[in-house]
């Protein structure tokens, strides 16, 4: 094989790279969104064990204000509600990706000849 790949294959394989970092990304979009729910998820079962005359407060900014426990778990579920909607999200755009991914990569094994044997 030549040293100079066709402009169309190096235009895919540059579009793979592309995908692998998108994918990447996502990946830890995905992770970020996962620590938030399981910290909001863990809040909430913290305020749960609370009795109704404990004092709760939230972090606005950079200070601690005294808060209602109600309205501070309605915030957190509305929040929950929120991550796990994003996640749900981020979980179709890394499903999407990966199969293009791999459609990409089909083509480029195609394209120059059926890639490397496989042993087995």
């Amino acid at each position: 094989m030549s040293a100079e790949l066709p402009p169309q294959i190096q235009n895919q394989i540059a579009q793979l790279q592309q995908l692998q970092q998108q994918a990447q990304a996502l990946a830890l979009q995905r992770s970020q969104l996962e620590l938030a729910l399981n910290e909001a998820d863990q809040t909430l079962a913290e305020l749960n064990k609370l009795d109704d005359t404990a004092v709760v407060f939230k972090t606005v900014g950079t200070i601690l204000v005294k808060s209602n426990r109600e309205d501070v778990k309605t915030d957190l579920s509305e929040k929950k509600e929120t991550y796990s909607v994003r996640l749900k999200s981020l979980e179709r755009q890394e499903e999407r990706v990966q199969t293009r991914f791999k459609q990409l990569q089909e083509q480029l094994k195609k394209a120059l000849g059926g890639g490397v044997p496989q042993a087995g």
